[in-house]
């Protein structure tokens, strides 16, 4: 993992001391700065250049009827992305960043697509984690190195901050397995709705976690906790964030799932979250503990629930105004500002 830069860090948090504004006036904008400048290893960071990388698989739960739309979902929303008519395709063009669609799982043909995607997958979704494994050993190892690799060509691409969404019909379950599981907390305490299933449908997602921490029993180690309770895509956005840690690149966090991607991550890489911000707070119920054991704190509140991305791509204004108010603001000294009190 590459070192975060706490000299420049320092030098950054001199430089806002300096600016035309009462220290601290611009509250969580001036961290964010400094933060970056750790990143980048430079007092001024650079502007930022973001790429969302879309990993996309499905998941054998599904058939437990935890989510309010059926998995062919999946395979329509993929075709949506690359027809450019999702939430993430508006907001990424909005706020200019490079949007890439991965195939890592999904349980359906999309050659037809070409190359407005990434065609990359591993297999044809995961096993209903109820009765079986999500994946392989080797199916895990090799979606971590599709995410991995998708990190190094986001990086090679010029990007300087990285996002990764998700899309996944029945994700938002694996994603509370694991959390429910790296954090021994109980289902009841991280299960919400998803999608949007009603009463009934929460109690099915609640027991289906349930049966698959029993099913797995004691994961152990992360990269097991992965295997036995994650899911294809999960495991790539794992993969895409360590490797972006390794080399020293930032990354904006989305919500619940990449939250539980993150906190694998984390625990196969402690310190990896460093080199994390979280965008929002996700209505999922288990994303606040998940966040609070990255030690990380959201930048926003929307009452968001979507995925692919959005919380985070709606969150990347704050960090391009910060770098913009850290680079571009004039100096006392500079404007003829006086600093005397009184």
């Amino acid at each position: 993992m590459s070192a975060w830069d706490r000299e420049a860090y320092d030098k950054a948090r001199a430089h806002q001391q300096q600016l035309t504004k009462p220290p601290g006036a611009l509250g969580r904008l001036e961290e964010l700065a400094c933060w970056l400048a750790g990143c980048q290893g430079q007092a001024i960071p650079d502007r930022l250049q973001a790429a969302v990388t879309l990993f996309a698989g499905d998941h054998g739960v599904a058939e437990a009827g935890v989510s309010a739309f059926p998995q062919v979902v999946t395979v329509e929303m993929v075709k949506n992305f690359a027809a450019g008519g999702a939430a993430v395709n508006v907001l990424a063009k909005a706020h200019h960043a490079r949007l890439r669609v991965v195939d890592v799982g999904v349980a359906g043909d999309l050659s037809a697509l070409g190359d407005a995607i990434i065609h990359a997958k591993v297999a044809h979704g995961t096993a209903n984690i109820i009765d079986h494994a999500a994946m392989t050993t080797e199916q895990m190892a090799r979606a971590l190195q599709v995410g991995r690799s998708q990190a190094d060509a986001a990086i090679a691409g010029g990007a300087n901050l990285l996002i990764a969404g998700e899309m996944g019909i029945a994700n938002t379950t694996p994603a509370a397995a694991l959390i429910s599981a790296l954090l021994g907390v109980s289902p009841e305490a991280v299960v919400g709705r998803g999608t949007g299933v009603d009463d009934q449908g929460l109690r099915r997602k609640i027991a289906a976690v349930a049966k698959a921490l029993a099913r797995a029993g004691e994961v152990g180690t992360p990269d097991r906790c992965l295997a036995q309770l994650g899911g294809l895509e999960i495991a790539a956005i794992c993969g895409f964030l360590l490797r972006g840690a390794e080399r020293g690149v930032p990354a904006l966090l989305d919500g619940f799932i990449v939250t539980a991607a993150a906190l694998v991550a984390e625990r196969m890489a402690p310190g990896s979250a460093r080199w994390w911000q979280a965008a929002h707070r996700s209505q999922e119920l288990g994303h606040r503990l998940a966040l609070s054991a990255l030690g990380l704190k959201p930048l926003l509140d929307m009452g968001m629930r979507l995925g692919e991305g959005s919380g985070a791509l709606l969150a990347l204004p704050l960090l391009q105004s910060a770098v913009a108010l850290h680079t571009d603001m004039a100096t006392f000294s500079s404007a003829g500002v006086s600093t005397e009190v009184g």
